[in-house]
């Protein structure tokens, strides 16, 4: 299957390769107006120039040195995708010559196969007078070298209640302008008419089909699949009435429902058949995209957001039926997705992102990668984004203590924290939080944000000025912050503020500071950035009780009952650095 792509001058990618995985399911992902759409757009184009080109001119314009003339279309007959017009399908709608040879001045090549070289067939495509001309440019092929044949699926439309039986030229055109309902019916009558000549095949000069013929087709028959997930999904199967030509003008399909045992379906008590666009939106996207899925004839599958007419609890379960319905992983399939659903579900290895003009565009390979790319796809997935987007702020923070502990220490010195700052909880390093605020900057340009981490048992020499985290590279409006101490509960140890929220006497605080911790504290050495070895090193969480819980050693006290009673001059000036830097950003 498509193992790359390069597109020259097609929308927005003026010169770009992407790799993809020859097999299985690919989600394409990334923020709106990046390109997914825009590639399964160049391969449905790709496959619309091999089809016309072979009906008119024949299969020999697609070997290695081809040099006859190109076929010309009127702008009524271009059909794989809709567009205003045709010089949409152009980078910034210029389609005349910059520094190609010819007049072909957008390209869309293809490589597949497991050979060196790989299997390369490119088309070039020029407009001259509102005519579209299309050539093959390029191509090592050999008269025995097989082409993938794609069908593009956009998000289901066009259902009627009455469907004639139509054309392969006539559907691929319904299809390509978004309108798959206008042919569900005849794409159903052709797989179970091939259906029923198997079944036909097989039981020839026999009373039954055998058992391990039956397993065979139940394993390897489209219709036969399409039935048995209609079945287990929607606890439906379909029933198409015996069409013949010269009798029937229109295919009726209808839909039967009832309880599913094995392969039986056994109907509902006085339920009576429906016709198939009575169905609801999702139950026919689910179909269109089965129905497309299951056809041997297809070897690449490409899905516009199928899962837009999908409840939440089916857009799971879409690729993972897909995946079942292609046992032996023969089929390519890629899907442009917004559904945070999907994504959040699927391996990172089956999600490329898209990034805006190309470049950076990948395979994810780590789970965690998976939250940078979600983050930026809305409210469905972190409500907070729609505050980030209004206030532009973002904090980084570890846990649910550290906000709150600033914004009690800042009405303590009179720094209030400013409310611009949306807090991100995130537990991953500096590295991992750059992603989310690089997928978060391509929606929000003016974002700024501030990254906040605890030392833990990083070396002290990690820390540089202003609270810098050295361990992390620099980025422009990215503020990398780590604490001096290992975590800000350390700077929370007062004796005085202990002895107020505890009731016990300063000087047993002090003692027991001493002796089970090692530390005597003054107010000089407490306050200060270049604090002792000992009181930067703390480890504060075995002095405080947290939360409901308090272990052996522990004070009977919160760090949030500490920081309500810390004065004013008592607050390290590590803890006014930081608020003073999140008042000048904001």
């Amino acid at each position: 299957m498509i193992r790359k792509i390069t597109l020259h001058r097609f929308k927005q990618f003026s010169d770009h390769t992407f790799g993809l995985l020859p097999n299985g399911v690919t989600l394409l992902a990334g923020a709106n107006n990046s390109g997914k759409s825009s590639i399964l757009h160049a391969l449905a184009i790709w496959e619309f120039c091999r089809t016309a080109l072979e009906m008119e001119k024949g299969t020999e314009v697609f070997g290695a040195g081809y040099q006859g003339q190109g076929l010309g279309l009127g702008d009524d007959e271009f059909s794989p995708i809709e567009v205003p017009s045709l010089r949409h399908l152009w980078t910034n709608l210029k389609t005349q010559k910059i520094s190609e040879p010819d007049g072909y001045t957008l390209k869309i090549r293809c490589a597949w196969g497991d050979e060196n070289p790989e299997r390369e067939l490119e088309f070039g495509l020029s407009l001259a007078n509102d005519r579209l001309f299309i050539k093959p440019t390029y191509s090592n092929l050999g008269p025995e070298d097989a082409i993938p044949r794609i069908a593009y699926l956009p998000p289901f439309a066009g259902i009627t209640a009455r469907e004639m039986r139509q054309p392969g030229a006539i559907r691929r055109r319904r299809i390509g302008e978004g309108l798959a309902g206008a042919v569900l019916r005849n794409l159903l009558l052709d797989m179970q008419t091939a259906n029923q000549a198997e079944r036909a095949r097989l039981i020839e000069g026999r009373t039954k089909i055998s058992d391990a013929d039956l397993r065979r087709l139940r394993g390897s028959d489209p219709w036969e699949l399409l039935q048995q997930t209609l079945r287990e999904t929607f606890q439906s199967e379909l029933e198409i009435t015996p069409f013949r030509e010269e009798y029937h003008s229109y295919i009726q399909v209808e839909v039967a429902k009832g309880t599913v045992n094995g392969y039986k379906l056994t109907r509902y008590p006085n339920f009576k058949k429906r016709d198939l666009m009575v169905e609801g939106s999702g139950f026919l996207q689910w179909l269109s995209v089965y129905a497309l899925a299951v056809d041997p004839a297809i070897d690449v599958l490409l899905l516009d957001e199928p899962d837009a007419h999908l409840h939440t609890s089916l857009q799971d379960h879409l690729l993972e039926g897909l995946s079942g319905a292609m046992p032996t992983s023969s089929k390519q399939v890629l899907v442009a997705t917004h559904s945070s659903e999907v994504l959040r579900q699927a391996l990172p290895e089956t999600i490329f992102e898209v990034k805006q003009g190309g470049g950076g565009s990948r395979y994810l390979t780590l789970d965690k990668q998976k939250v940078a790319l979600l983050a930026g796809l809305g409210s469905d997935y972190a409500p907070r984004v729609d505050r980030v987007r209004k206030t532009k702020r973002l904090l980084f923070v570890e846990g649910p203590s550290d906000v709150l502990i600033l914004k009690l220490l800042g009405e303590r010195v009179g720094r209030p924290l400013p409310p611009a700052w949306v807090e991100w909880r995130s537990a991953s390093g500096q590295k991992e939080r750059k992603q989310v605020f690089l997928a978060l900057k391509e929606e929000i340009p003016d974002l700024v944000a501030l990254s906040l981490r605890d030392r833990d048992d990083d070396p002290l020499e990690s820390v540089g000025p202003n609270l810098q985290d050295q361990h992390a590279g620099a980025l422009a409006d990215f503020n990398c912050r780590k604490w001096r101490r290992r975590y800000i509960e350390s700077y929370l140890v007062w004796p005085p503020a202990l002895a107020a929220a505890s009731g016990m006497p300063q000087k047993a605080i002090e003692d027991r500071l001493r002796d089970d911790h090692g530390i005597a504290i003054s107010l000089e050495n407490f306050t200060r950035s270049d604090a002792p070895a000992a009181l930067l090193d703390l480890r504060a969480k075995e002095v405080l009780k947290d939360g409901d819980e308090a272990i052996f050693g522990q004070l009977p006290v919160t760090a949030y009952d500490v920081a309500r009673e810390m004065e004013e001059s008592a607050v390290p000036d590590d803890i006014k650095m930081l608020l003073d830097e999140l008042a000048l950003l904001a």
